[in-house]
């Protein structure tokens, strides 16, 4: 039995550059990884998938990120994932189990991780990097320790979603102005974010940063004595986290 930590990635700040002709966009970012992590349990003598913890809407099947870089990488294996990770919270929890995949098995080049998704390649490096293009140029920046609460917000936004409602708010002239270009679009995908973020604002005198194009916000800085704890937002509980930036 082997096991892999899989870390998430924070999205520093997010800018869209463009868009290709197949529709996908691009992006120049700054991205790390935290102290927040899921966790694998390999059994290279097996053929299954497990899912344990925060699992809720993530697949268990041939489709999941998982299973389809053992397929990438031409092996079989049994993996128990323990997620910690929301799913749609824009920490890269998916893309962090395929990368973890990816470099148990030897690692692969940055175009071909990006078959499995745009923050795969930058999860398969982990550390601090400025990442371009759609995911698959990964610049390697000198550690930065930085302090951050993550907020876990229980709300979710899939990333699609997230990117067409952005192409139809830059058609209406409404996409500036955010430190994560996507803001907007996550907030018209998921109003009820839109809400909880002025609420985090009015309550803690600093407005929340969204994490990539995800559900998850988060402060600069630890906030609060404790290491984890909870308070009933607007729409439920709403946990939160210290966390703290990791090298590669």
């Amino acid at each position: 039995m082997t096991t892999l930590r899989a870390p998430a990635k924070l999205t520093w700040y997010l800018e869209v550059t463009g868009r290709r002709h197949d529709g996908r966009h691009e992006l120049r970012s700054e991205m790390a990884t935290i102290d927040f992590a899921d966790e694998l349990t390999i059994d290279d003598g097996a053929d299954y998938l497990r899912l344990e913890g925060a699992c809720a809407g993530v697949a268990d099947d041939h489709t999941n990120l998982v299973a389809r870089a053992l397929r990438l990488v031409g092996r079989t294996a049994g993996v128990t994932v323990r997620k910690a990770i929301p799913a749609r919270g824009g920490l890269g929890g998916g893309s962090a189990d395929a990368a973890a995949i990816l470099r148990w098995a030897g690692g692969v080049p940055a175009q071909v991780a990006l078959e499995l998704g745009g923050d795969v390649p930058f999860c398969q490096v982990g550390g601090r990097a400025l990442v371009e293009g759609v995911g698959e140029h990964v610049t390697p920046l000198p550690f930065v320790a930085r302090d951050l609460t993550l907020i876990l917000t229980g709300l979710a936004v899939d990333t699609g979603a997230c990117y067409r409602a952005f192409d139809q708010l830059r058609g209406e002239g409404s996409t500036a102005g955010a430190r994560n270009a996507l803001t907007a679009a996550a907030h018209l995908v998921e109003p009820r974010l839109a809400a909880l973020t002025n609420w985090l604002a009015a309550t803690f005198g600093q407005a929340p940063v969204l994490a990539g194009s995800g559900a998850t916000l988060f402060f600069e800085g630890h906030v609060g004595d404790d290491a984890t704890w909870r308070v009933e937002g607007p729409y439920g509980p709403v946990q939160f986290r210290h966390a703290v930036t990791t090298p590669a």
